[in-house]
């Protein structure tokens, strides 16, 4: 997207943007993520130190998708961002330092408080900003006492998350304190009511993670799937945190349960992944077909007693290669590989 265009989004009023985004073709959509942030999605999935050099160059650009639900796209993780009259609701939130520009875009959208912070797994390049863009916000409580409010936004997230972002009692813990979770979950889902919107957070067991979670906006029928989906790379699953290819696959199959297409298998549910340009269905089936075939060609070869070795040999993703493939940074397709490889035989 072009600074104009950024510019001329964030001036509308949120009502109009939301009538503008219905109105937006997906190919329009497409076209404008592919182009306009080629870089940011260059940057993605860089590793934090990388990252870090370039933060400081990085804009927030702000996409409408449907009912009161915008993309926000900068470096990390994409950001989901739900407005309304009861105040802002956020699907992670990228990486600390640029949390000052993370709000900055969101008030383009609303001033209403920040309420509610979902974190869809534990890296940093999506739960960074947690600390600080929660501080900013309230939580209103219910019951008892309902007129007073929490001085921060509730960071919600499946129980694991905070397992792996805290640390047992005498053990210096990986984040800060104010960036932990505040309401997690243990299995099955988490469900919400927020302006005026069911809000569905299902858990994604040993997918990308061990915690991962997948949020559905019901009324406006969007996805937002954090790393067990995503547009730029060969899936990323974290087989030291508790992933597995055969998580993944159970969660891009939820996924597809829960998205509904328009006509021809385009539009519809709206689907913003954790890096990437926003798709529907028809781009995750894609996708799930092709880590499927390429788990199942693994998988025979080590049922042959092919070795790690001769599995890379064969190129097992040789024809989804020039799409999803690299051979540098820091997930290359031999990586990828040895992940797969590592996750059907059991050998960590």
């Amino acid at each position: 997207m072009t600074d104009s265009a950024a510019n001329t989004t964030g001036s509308q009023k949120p009502e109009a943007r939301s009538q503008n985004g219905k109105a937006i073709s997906f190919f329009w959509r497409r076209s404008l993520l592919v182009s306009g942030f080629l870089f940011v999605f260059g940057l993605a999935h860089a590793s934090y130190a990388q990252q870090q050099q370039n933060l400081d160059k990085v804009e927030i650009h702000v996409l409408p998708v449907q009912g009161n639900v915008y993309m926000l796209v900068g470096a990390g993780g994409n950001i989901t961002v739900q407005a309304g009259n009861q105040g802002v609701l956020l699907v992670d939130t990228q990486f600390a330092p640029l949390s000052d520009k993370v709000l900055a875009a969101i008030r383009q959208l609303s001033n209403k408080p920040i309420r509610y912070i979902i974190n869809t797994h534990y890296h940093g390049d999506h739960t960074g900003g947690n600390e600080s863009i929660a501080k900013v916000g309230t939580t209103p409580n219910v019951g008892p006492g309902a007129n007073l409010q929490r001085p921060t936004a509730t960071i919600i997230a499946h129980e694991n998350v905070l397992n792996r972002m805290s640390a047992p009692a005498g053990v210096q813990a990986p984040t800060p304190t104010a960036a932990w979770p505040t309401d997690t979950y243990v299995s099955g889902q988490k469900e919400l009511f927020f302006n005026e919107e069911g809000i569905e957070v299902i858990h994604a067991p040993a997918a990308h993670t061990d915690g991962d979670s997948i949020v559905y906006f019901r009324r406006s029928d969007v996805v937002s799937t954090g790393d067990v989906f995503v547009t730029t790379s060969y899936p990323y699953f974290d087989l030291q945190a508790g992933g597995s290819i055969n998580g993944v696959i159970d969660a891009l199959n939820r996924i597809i349960q829960i998205a509904i297409p328009k006509h021809e298998q385009e539009g519809g549910t709206y689907i913003i992944p954790g890096h990437g340009r926003l798709c529907d269905e028809a781009d995750i089936v894609e996708y799930r077909d092709m880590a499927t075939i390429i788990r199942d060609r693994v998988q025979a070869m080590i049922k042959k007693g092919m070795t790690l070795d001769q599995v890379k040999a064969a190129r097992p993703t040789k024809e989804y290669d020039r799409r999803y493939g690299s051979t540098t940074g820091p997930r290359t397709t031999d990586m990828f590989v040895e992940a797969v490889y590592r996750s059907l035989s059991g050998k960590k």
